[in-house]
């Protein structure tokens, strides 16, 4: 039986970015919107009418496009489809993955950072294409596999590479914030007071800065599938390193580091050290 699937990576990518122009579009009719719509979910997080309306518009797309493709989202689920599924060929199907707005509490008080992700992953949980289109940050962001890492930036596109930074010492640390680092808050906090500089740029900005090389290393105790897997193509093709914090690669992992490759490991030793030696770096 053929697992052979009619698509190139170039072919998906260029999908992945019709659909990052699709929600664009919805994005920024809806950001600022006076009567924008505001609901909280089971989990306490909210979620606007814009997020639903990106996600069942890229729904509604894949469903012609890809038909044998499953569909993971935030808002919409899937993820229970991903155990046992096959194609009607009988093949393990691949996958999209949808934040419609990743960054919601922003874009629902005017804060421009906030993106959609989307990203296409195979069977075996290797992603493959991915776009990050931040509309309201004049970026989108979007990489396939063995097509490099590139940002489109007011028009321009550029090809953007890791920095070469290669001690924490030295490093540009990013964060979105200090809440739910739990045991390890200690030593986040003793990393923060050693490295050369920290910046709570958060969300998906900290990571695409990491793979722009303007930041070294960026960090995330919990996040979901969705939050990180069109950002995981494009840190690797970008030459950057995708954990989560321990050390495990790829976007099923609940945490986050991202970084040049060069201060990885040493964050995670620090990250991961018995409170009896926080404090110290011997």
């Amino acid at each position: 039986m053929s697992n052979s699937r009619p698509y190139s990576v170039a072919d998906d990518l260029a999908l992945a970015l019709r659909l990052a122009t699709l929600a664009d579009e919805i994005t920024l009719a809806r950001f600022m919107s006076l009567d924008l719509v505001i609901e909280t979910k089971p989990d306490s997080t909210p979620v606007t009418d814009a997020d639903k309306a990106v996600e069942n518009a890229i729904r509604e797309v894949l469903a012609i496009e890809r038909p044998n493709d499953l569909i993971v989202g935030e808002e919409f689920g899937g993820v229970d489809a991903l155990t046992g599924s096959t194609t009607s060929a009988g093949n393990k199907p691949h996958y999209w993955v949808i934040d419609p707005i990743d960054g919601t509490k922003n874009f629902l008080r005017g804060i421009p950072i906030w993106a959609t992700l989307i990203a296409l992953s195979s069977p075996n949980n290797e992603v493959i294409a991915g776009a990050v289109s931040a509309p309201s940050l004049y970026r989108r962001w979007y990489a396939g596999k063995n097509l490099g890492a590139h940002v489109l930036e007011n028009g321009e596109q550029r090809t953007i590479r890791v920095s070469q930074v290669s001690a924490l010492d030295n490093a540009q640390l990013a964060y979105s914030d200090l809440i739910g680092w739990g045991s390890r808050k200690a030593a986040f906090l003793d990393i923060q007071s050693t490295v050369w500089r920290t910046r709570a740029f958060g969300d998906f900005w900290s990571h695409m800065l990491v793979a722009e090389g303007a930041v070294d290393i960026a960090v995330e105790p919990s996040l979901s599938l969705w939050d990180m897997a069109a950002l995981e193509i494009i840190v690797r093709e970008a030459g950057g390193t995708f954990t989560n914090l321990e050390g495990v690669p790829g976007s099923h992992g609940g945490s986050l580091v991202t970084s040049n490759g060069k201060v990885h490991k040493e964050f995670l030793s620090r990250i991961n050290q018995p409170k009896s030696s926080q404090g110290s770096k011997g």
